[in-house]
């Protein structure tokens, strides 16, 4: 076994290794980028290396810096993880030339799986099942438009060499295909280098369902069971589970042997994953095979009761696969495994990616049903120039309905401030009926996006906001006794905080801001015992107290137990189905009022301009596309708020702007 490892990645995947590197004695090297000067990953290696800039093309993507990292540091071998340099059939070769051990499969085996068009061919030579399409060399516009035309719409454009369902699109009519086609093109080659693309037949309502394999140098190749990952938006991935509740015994079979055997073609060792897309009546086709680590291996190993990491260090290291894997055609699952993916977004600005210090960052405990995989913690930053994953959230129980349960209560336990993020919009996910029911396919997020979306409620139910209020006003009582350790006389009246007033029974004003509304409760009363009055209404609460984060009150005759949290700018409540979140307000301020212009194009967080699309002088109209952001690996379309006349231009492509920076203004009406 190894006795060094260097780590080719940052961030979650990054520590993900370092705790199994750990485990076994083995010593972790880490690089970082200026960025990640910080990160969680440079402080749990035992040694860690500056590889260049903060863009990943000036670091992580260097592989001359990180492999000459790898010499001085005497690292044995190179872990690439997932991204990045994981699946670069060159950077491998480097590796092996230079005496070091790559953890992953061989560059050749790299190679012909490094590009989706030649896997495609490659598994149309050895019987696996493909989707009709075109996978070939010539990238003439017209020669594509035309076999566009030949497959039939709808169609896909997929980068050749991308992966993380980036450079694809659907096309439904030859109509959008040439825009598509430019877009796909420019983004495949910003994240890739390279902007080949392969044309194929859309499958309409499919599943994705993928088969994790694994080889070792001895000729042994086994798959480890199936997971779904057919909750996707945009061809990104949202919830994973193994096993899929769509795989009948004999289609996990059928499926299995068609993994084995295009892991077999390429002659495969160590871990990979062959991805099918499968129709609603059971046909599969091949998608591609990823030569590295998935994001969502976990699922696989809590149901398996593997270390997955571990396997690829002993494979890579020169072991033999465990015999009990190699004599098992298939390994049976224990129970259930779900995993969701917490990301810093704004589900409704259009899951709009966001950066910025985590100022709470509140994760369930970690337990036999509980795991977290996340590369940081509270007060770290989440950076503009990387993917936005705060961390992965993973739970197991024995069967799939309780494993459900499990994440809804993980869900609850979970509190993230600074950064918009996307809880509230998972926690409707694993409550809908698509998910509950097993149904699912990889479209309908995006057929039906609205049903997943919080919805801000018009008006707050009373005993929601009198527990908030309540809240706050112990939270106010048990900060008064402060004052004795500084002197003051606790029995004093200014060291109350119920609102005491000589010849008057007091009064306190709470006031709290919920979907951008401030809400004023008159309060009378203390140690929760409260009489609440607002707009015209009022509540009676008896008995408030928070333990332990629960808050327990009888409210107008009803008792109510909630996850209760609070903090000093902040009230969040759960009552086990939806969160409330309460910004706490001063309870006396002024407030002015917002006034804006539809006159300028600002930027909606930190990034690049990519492109202009006008000139001072240009005549638009409201909706029209002006520019183009990328930001965390996504672009960003900004369009005219109005219709009018382009004064300035105020940005140019390949420029880095700040969130809010004016990139183009309309003359003034």
């Amino acid at each position: 076994m190894f006795s060094k490892v260097l780590i080719a990645n940052r961030g979650e995947i990054a520590c993900r290794v370092i705790r199994t590197c750990r485990r076994l004695g083995i010593a972790t090297v880490a690089v970082y980028s200026e960025a990640d000067a910080t990160a969680q990953h440079v402080r749990l290696a035992d040694e860690a290396w500056p590889i260049g800039g903060s863009r990943p093309a000036e670091s992580y993507l260097r592989g001359d810096v990180i492999l000459e990292a790898a010499k001085r540091s005497g690292a044995q071998a190179i872990h690439p993880g997932y991204g990045f340099l994981s699946e670069n059939a060159e950077f491998a070769e480097a590796v092996e030339a230079a005496g070091i051990v790559f953890i992953g499969p061989s560059a050749a085996s790299m190679r012909k799986m490094g590009s989706k068009a030649g896997a495609k061919i490659l598994m149309q030579e050895h019987k696996v099942p493909v989707v009709p399409g075109y996978t070939g060399e010539d990238q003439d516009p017209a020669l594509l438009a035309r076999e566009a035309s030949r497959i039939g719409f709808p169609l896909m454009i997929k980068a050749a060499h991308g992966g993380g369902g980036k450079g694809m699109r659907i096309v439904h009519n030859a109509g959008e295909f040439a825009a598509n086609l430019e877009s796909c093109q420019r983004e495949a080659r910003n994240a890739f280098g390279r902007d080949r693309v392969l044309l194929e037949r859309y499958v309409e309502k499919p599943r994705h369902i993928e088969f994790q394999v694994f080889g070792d140098r001895h000729g042994n190749i086994v798959h480890l069971n199936e997971r779904e990952c057919s909750a996707q938006r945009r061809y990104q991935k949202v919830l994973e589970e193994a096993p899929s509740p769509f795989v009948t015994t004999e289609l996990r079979t059928r499926m299995g042997d068609a993994a084995i055997a295009a892991a077999r073609a390429i002659d495969y060792s160590n871990a990979g994953t062959v991805e099918f897309i499968v129709g609603q009546g059971g046909d599969f086709y091949f998608m591609e095979i990823n030569t590295r680590l998935q994001v969502e291996h976990p699922v696989t190993e809590l149901t398996l009761n593997l270390d997955l990491v571990e396997l690829q260090l002993r494979v890579a290291a020169g072991e033999a696969l465990p015999g009990s894997l190699v004599r098992n055609k298939s390994v049976p699952a224990d129970g259930h495994a779900i995993e969701l993916r917490l990301y810093a977004e704004d589900p409704a600005q259009n899951f709009l990616p966001g950066s910025g210090k985590l100022t709470t960052l509140r994760l369930p405990a970690a337990s036999r049903h509980v795991r977290i995989d996340g590369g940081v913690i509270q007060g770290d930053t989440v950076s503009i120039f990387y993917d936005p994953m705060i961390a992965k959230l993973i739970v197991w129980d024995k069967t799939r309905a309780e494993a459900l349960q499990r994440m809804r209560e993980a869900l609850a336990e979970t509190e993230i401030v600074g950064p918009k993020s996307n809880v509230e919009f998972l926690e409707r996910l694993v409550r809908h009926a698509a998910v509950t029911g097993g149904t699912i396919d990889t479209g309908y997020l995006d057929r039906h996006l609205d049903e997943f979306l919080p919805q801000a409620a018009a008006v707050v139910p009373a005993h929601l906001l009198a527990a908030a209020a309540s809240v706050v006003l112990l939270d106010q009582e048990s900060a008064a006794p402060a004052l004795a350790a500084t002197g003051n006389d606790p029995y004093s009246p200014w060291a109350r905080a119920d609102g005491w007033r000589l010849g008057h029974p007091g009064k306190r004003v709470v006031a709290l801001v919920h979907a951008g509304e401030r809400l004023e409760l008159a309060a009378h009363g203390n140690a929760g015992q409260y009489r609440l009055d607002w707009n015209g209404q009022h509540a009676v609460v008896k008995n408030a107290a928070v333990h332990e984060g629960w808050l327990s009150a009888e409210i107008d005759g009803t008792v109510y137990r909630l996850r209760a949290v609070v903090e000093a700018n902040h009230v969040l409540l759960h009552d086990g189905n939806a969160r409330q979140v309460f910004e706490r307000a001063a309870a006396f301020a002024y407030s002015a009022s917002k006034s804006g212009g539809g006159d300028r194009v600002v930027a909606p967080m930190p990034g690049r301009v990519v492109l202009t699309k006008v000139q001072v002088g240009d005549t638009v109209i409201e909706g029209q596309e002006l520019a183009i952001m990328e930001a965390m690996k996504m672009e960003i379309t900004l369009r005219a708020p109005r219709a009018g006349t382009i004064a300035a231009v105020q940005a140019q492509a390949g420029e880095f702007v700040e969130a809010d920076a004016v990139l183009i203004r309309l003359e003034a009406v």
